[in-house]
């Protein structure tokens, strides 16, 4: 039998819509897209893992002027993406074997990088030095600790990893990366916990 998280983007493309209707357009990222961006150059380029509808993360950075390339492993997501954000770059790939060959400034993984299994989180950080500019800023969701859980998505069991804080510090470190803010649970946020690094 496959693993949960083997199975997530089969799960996303079945609920592609229904997640977005679920998700909305209410921006509650609103401070930490801020922290994000004042790290940013003008105009710059944004890479956005498991993009997902582009709403309302991707239209936010769209309004602020960035250009963005969404890439998601769902291409009902992706067509989503590309009917929300017309004239932004669209990728149908997955995360864990990106190889676009090219850098941008910044790099993000939100609500997406958590549905990983440990395995696979741990391969993604040179996967985001080997997409981020020196200078670039990374931001990514995880658990608030080490451990796997199971949400719902429309009835079906959605997987959920986290690594340790100390070991995602380890591997950002390892790739170039310093830690710029960390909370975990963030109450503001919706609970979220955040990491925001940049590369030396």
């Amino acid at each position: 039998m496959r693993e949960p998280a083997d199975r997530i983007v089969e799960l996303y493309r079945r609920h592609a819509q229904a997640w977005a209707e679920v998700r909305g357009t209410k921006l509650i990222e609103g401070t930490w897209l801020d922290r994000f961006v004042a790290r940013l150059p003008q105009r710059a380029e944004i890479l956005d893992l498991g993009c997902g509808p582009g709403v309302p993360i991707g239209r936010a950075l769209v309004a602020r002027g960035y250009a963005l390339t969404g890439v998601d492993a769902a291409p009902e997501m992706i067509a989503l993406f590309e009917t929300n954000l017309p004239g932004q770059e669209a990728v149908v790939a997955d995360m864990r074997s990106l190889r676009l060959q090219r850098c941008f400034d910044g790099v993000l993984a939100w609500d997406s990088f958590f549905h990983l299994s440990p395995a696979a989180q741990r391969g993604m950080f040179p996967i985001f030095r080997a997409h981020a500019k020196p200078g670039a800023a990374l931001m990514f969701t995880s658990g608030p600790a080490c451990g796997e859980a199971i949400g719902a998505l429309e009835g079906e069991p959605l997987y959920h990893a986290s690594l340790g804080p100390d070991e995602y510090r380890a591997l950002l470190a390892q790739n170039d990366f310093e830690v710029v803010c960390h909370t975990i649970e963030d109450p503001d946020c919706g609970g979220h916990s955040v990491w925001l690094a940049q590369r030396s």
